[in-house]
């Protein structure tokens, strides 16, 4: 790796530390202690996404200072700052929840801002929870300054009963308390020691998905986001992360050159592969929104359709993140693809190489258990599937991992609530009835606002062992903890006058994973009706400030809830100003 002096003469850091003029710049730049030579060397951002709000963001402050050591040792000068997370955990189950998807968009407002305003070369970024991954990685791509993403790092499973448990557990025993099966003693003794450690929940969650999103799709070092965050290992993770960055600035290599629609549909064979969140059927639309690549809700599908599940991770399955690092991470699940011939091998990566020498550099195979040989598979096809009907023309996403065959097809009466608060109220009471399609609308992206997790909901199902015996379909999203047959992203939404806001009670709803149909047994005329007798979307309390504005530029969630044009309407790349 080159590592002489990098000529700054086309890079932005230029406009604040270059020339006569920009000397009022430079005093400030010497107050905090930089010598002549760090404020002529590149200028890299080290964005971190670190708080106290829950322990996935905890340990990024630390793991930021041995990025700053990598940036360091080879002739960058690392400029540290910090943006919001909102953690869904906390968030889950009331009004906050409203801020989640919205923290997305504003964590890649807020480092697109920051690097803007200070002329910054060059990004690497860190991320704990479900929307700062996505978040982190968008403002990448829409700035297109040589970036390196790393993930702060999984939370190590609690152990309950002689058993590994994980956030998912609290959630589904708030369930069994109410259902009488399991005693506020037993439910205290669970919430204690369900989360030992600092790092993201530890199941093929969101957070988790969405790490190993980064490193399929190129953005990360291979194996930077396996460890988890209690692990010394992680700080060289981070040293390489901060030498690959100015490495990646030498070579004038970007996101737009890493990210490209092959490296968008490896990202997706992960996500169907190891059973991953139904959020990436947002995340990644809107991260191909930033790159200019038509790439939404039924691309997506069409991948996880004809993808193997083969990763046993919870919460469809049995293992954790940790389990999986230690059976080799997401490069042997790489490897597997690309033996099937479903991985575009060509695809650049940030540390210079193609996915096919990364994976080529990777020891270890199939362990058999964590991850199976993709010629035996869990099942055929992915853990995720799309929907798409008269109910959902938009399209729909469900999570089958870990259910049967039989268990993917439902038919049965809708049961109508306008909210979230209203079905989970539903649920407590027990006034729902087994073989019901529970419909939750008016929290989709617009309509919420901020498209909220259901997860407080499903989790009780599921603690009631209800969780298969009825189905549940919204326009808002589910945690990637949500099991059972739980169909989130219904699109349009109610709020818009999609077929969700027209269902009456007692409506027959089909939803089949296996043909990829949701539908409602309801003609055409009768939907054309109440289309006509229609009120107007559900008035909400929110009138102004953050939560009306993303209300106002939301777009549908098949395209992934984005809130700006995208890179098509781009007049300029920053990189280049």
């Amino acid at each position: 790796m080159n590592s002489g002096p990098i000529d700054k003469s086309n890079l932005p850091s230029r406009h604040v530390t270059e020339g006569p003029e920009r000397a009022p710049h430079r005093s400030f730049l010497y107050a905090m202690g930089l010598t002549d030579t760090e404020i002529h060397q590149p200028l890299v951002g080290v964005a971190t996404c670190w708080n106290e709000a829950a322990p996935c963001n905890i340990a990024l402050n630390r793991q930021a200072q041995s990025v700053k050591t990598g940036v360091k040792v080879a002739k960058g000068t690392p400029r540290e700052f910090t943006t919001i997370t909102v953690t869904d955990g906390i968030a889950m189950g009331h009004e906050g929840m409203r801020s989640s998807l919205v923290s997305r968009d504003a964590i890649a407002d807020t480092v697109e801002l920051t690097m803007r305003g200070h002329c910054y070369d060059a990004l690497v970024g860190l991320a704990g929870c479900d929307k700062s991954l996505p978040g982190m990685m968008m403002a990448m791509i829409r700035l297109n300054v040589p970036s390196v993403f790393l993930y702060g790092g999984s939370i190590l499973p609690g152990r309950f009963e002689g058993r590994d448990v994980t956030i998912q557990d609290v959630f589904e025993a708030v369930g069994q308390h109410q259902a009488g099966n399991m005693s506020t003693e037993d439910l205290m003794r669970l919430e204690a020691v369900a989360c030992p450690s600092a790092g993201t929940c530890g199941g093929q969650f969101t957070a988790n998905t969405m790490a190993s999103v980064s490193e399929a799709i190129g953005l990360a070092l291979f194996q930077s986001a396996g460890a988890p965050a209690p692990y010394e290992s992680r700080d060289a993770f981070g040293v390489a992360s901060g030498e690959a960055v100015m490495n990646l600035l030498r070579l004038n290599i970007r996101p737009r050159d890493i990210v490209t629609r092959k490296a968008l549909e490896n990202a997706a064979r992960i996500v169907a592969c190891t059973g991953g969140s139904t959020n990436a059927g947002l995340h990644l639309p809107a991260i191909a929104h930033e790159a200019g690549i038509d790439f939404d809700l039924e691309d997506v599908c069409d991948i996880f359709r004809d993808t193997p599940y083969f990763v046993d991770l919870k919460p469809g399955g049995k293992y954790v993140a940790k389990d999986l690092f230690e059976a080799g991470g997401i490069p042997i699940v790489m490897r597997e693809l690309g033996r099937a011939g479903l991985l575009h091998e060509e695809c650049m990566t940030v540390s210079g190489r193609t996915i096919g020498e990364e994976v080529d550099r990777v020891a270890g195979e199939a362990d058999g258990k964590v991850i199976y040989a993709i010629e035996n598979p869990i099942s055929k096809t992915g853990g995720v599937v799309g929907l798409k009907g008269n109910l959902a023309p938009d399209g729909a996403i469900v999570k089958i991992a870990g259910m049967t065959e039989e268990e993917t097809v439902f038919t049965g009466p809708a049961n109508v609530f306008e909210c979230e608060e209203d079905a989970f109220e539903a649920v407590q009471n027990r006034t729902y009835k087994e073989g019901q399609v529970l419909v939750i609308r008016n929290e989709g992206p617009a309509g919420g606002p901020g498209m909220r997790e259901m997860l407080s909901t499903t989790a009780a199902l599921s603690g009631q062992g209800m969780g298969k015996k009825v189905a549940l379909i919204t326009d808002g999203r589910f945690s990637g903890a949500t099991r059972g047959f739980c169909v989130g992203h219904v699109g349009p939404e109610a709020a818009h006058c999609g077929p969700i806001a027209l269902v009456k009670n007692g409506d027959m709803i089909t939803l089949d994973a296996h043909k990829g149909v949701i539908s409602i047994d309801v003609s055409d005329e009768e939907m054309a009706k109440r289309k006509a007798e229609w009120k107007g979307p559900r008035e909400t309390i929110y009138g102004a400030g953050s939560l009306w504005k993303y209300a106002q530029l939301v777009g549908g969630a098949n395209k992934g809830a984005v809130t700006h044009p995208g890179a098509k309407f781009e007049k300029h790349i920053y990189a280049d100003l």
